[in-house]
């Protein structure tokens, strides 16, 4: 249990410093863009923020996916 709890707050703040050195490093962008879904669209945001939020978000779900996957085996 206490290596499920390292795991999993490891994770947990490692993304957080990331998504906080993204939120540094986009200050002084210029260029912005939209994203369209599919009823409306967001305000204009740093298109550095778009891909470096995708990228945190994806690598959150992906370890936690291969962390329950694990947790189920043993």
């Amino acid at each position: 249990m206490k290596f499920f709890i390292k795991k999993l707050t490891f994770i947990v703040l490692f993304n957080i410093t990331l998504l906080i050195f993204l939120f540094i490093s986009i200050q002084n962008s210029k260029y912005r863009s939209k994203v369209n879904f599919i009823l409306f669209e967001t305000i204009p945001v740093p298109i550095s923020f778009i891909s470096g939020s995708s990228f945190i978000f994806g690598t959150l779900a992906g370890s936690l996916t291969t962390f329950s996957k694990n947790s189920k085996i043993n």
